[in-house]
């Protein structure tokens, strides 16, 4: 089984590993899907992995989502789905009506959608719709629990009747007790411990203003903001906005409850003009002490670098939280001019990577003062 591994994956280049033997039926199945993807790639051929056969092959876009669905297990079927789409542009996994009704969907597949709608006729739109509906459904299910909670049971700064170890104020508690403190053994006798409430309190209404660059190399980012913004939306202490920006500024506030439709607007691409983008959310501050404006971005700026800094110096100025992130994912992981990060972060910004969990918790902390 290991040697028939090591076949697959180098192809007829590793036919030595099974001693002239050939592959059974389902594994020489598997090495035709694997020849069909991979073999196209010029890098792999040059490093003797993955060596097209002699033979032209015959199988349709259709016919290898077929294939593969049927001999290799889920995870594999999402990496190979993930692969044909980001790194050969295989369009017509997505654009592909009788491929889109059978398709599973996933991540991979609902960025390919969102990089390819505009080549999409309305019958493949509508397919291509229900596919982001259920990955956007997944994503939205996973982030709301991690919103409740970080929304849900703030600490109090005042006494609580409620009296668990997680609401135990370890401060307050030995401050009120210091005076039975026992000299010979060097102990506070505990007598009257205090505890936090965790009962809901009034909280004055915060803006939240998402500025999400939608360049090509931000797409995780900008599904995950409208997921993110989908989830604060409707909080009673918090009023989100959603405005995308590439070298023109949109705002999509009035979609900001619906994810779909908005990805469904989005339009990835083009140039990057972030001045810009930090002055209109800087106009839709109404009470600077209230407001957290979070910037997510790569930071490689087309536009007037110095007016941004200026402009987000401004903000901190005024008293609103900036926030500066290189990545919105699950996994969080930047790539980003750093640089002009550096310029932001010395203008008073925040700057660093979230998961859209962490982002919730960042904006519950400062709203919960």
């Amino acid at each position: 089984m290991t040697l028939e591994r090591w076949r697959l994956l180098l192809g007829e280049a590793g036919g030595a590993c099974l001693g002239g033997g050939r592959l059974g039926d389902e594994a020489a199945g598997r090495d035709a899907a694997l020849e069909w993807l991979y073999g196209r790639d010029e890098d792999l051929r040059e490093r003797g992995v993955r060596q097209a056969g002699n033979g032209p092959s015959n199988l349709t876009t259709f016919d290898w989502l077929d294939d593969i669905t049927r001999l290799f297990p889920k995870e594999t079927i999402e990496r190979l789905q993930r692969d044909a789409v980001e790194r050969y542009e295989i369009h017509d996994l997505v654009t592909d009506p009788d491929v889109l009704a059978r398709i599973e969907p996933n991540p991979a597949l609902l960025k390919a959608v969102l990089h390819t709608k505009h080549l999409m006729n309305p019958q493949v739109l509508r397919l291509a719709r229900r596919l982001v509906e259920q990955v956007v459904r997944e994503l939205m299910n996973k982030l709301a629990t991690e919103v409740r909670t970080a929304f849900s049971g703030a600490k109090l700064r005042r006494p609580g009747r409620l009296r668990m170890a997680r609401n135990f104020d370890m401060t307050r508690t030995l401050r009120a007790n210091l005076g039975h403190y026992q000299p010979d053994t060097r102990k506070v006798v505990i007598e009257n411990p205090l505890f936090f409430t965790r009962t809901r309190r009034h909280l004055e209404q915060w803006q939240v203003i998402l500025l999400v660059d939608q360049s090509g190399s931000m797409t995780d980012s900008v599904i995950h903001s409208a997921v993110t913004a989908a989830c604060l939306w409707g909080l009673p202490c918090v009023r989100t906005h959603l405005v995308a920006f590439s070298t023109d500024v949109v705002d999509l506030t009035s979609d900001v409850d619906d994810p779909v439709e908005l990805l469904m607007k989005v339009q990835l691409g083009g140039g990057t003009d972030i001045a810009r983008a930090a002055a209109y959310g800087a106009g839709l501050v109404d009470r600077p002490r209230r407001a957290i404006v979070v910037l997510i971005s790569d930071f490689y700026e087309g536009g007037d670098a110095h007016q941004l800094v200026r402009i987000v110096r401004g903000l901190v100025e005024q008293g609103s939280k900036v926030l500066g992130l290189a990545a919105l994912d699950s996994q969080a992981n930047p790539d980003y001019d750093r640089e002009l990060a550096q310029r932001l972060a010395d203008a008073g910004a925040s700057v660093g990577a979230m998961t859209p969990g962490e982002l919730a918790t960042f904006v519950a902390e400062h709203v919960g003062r």
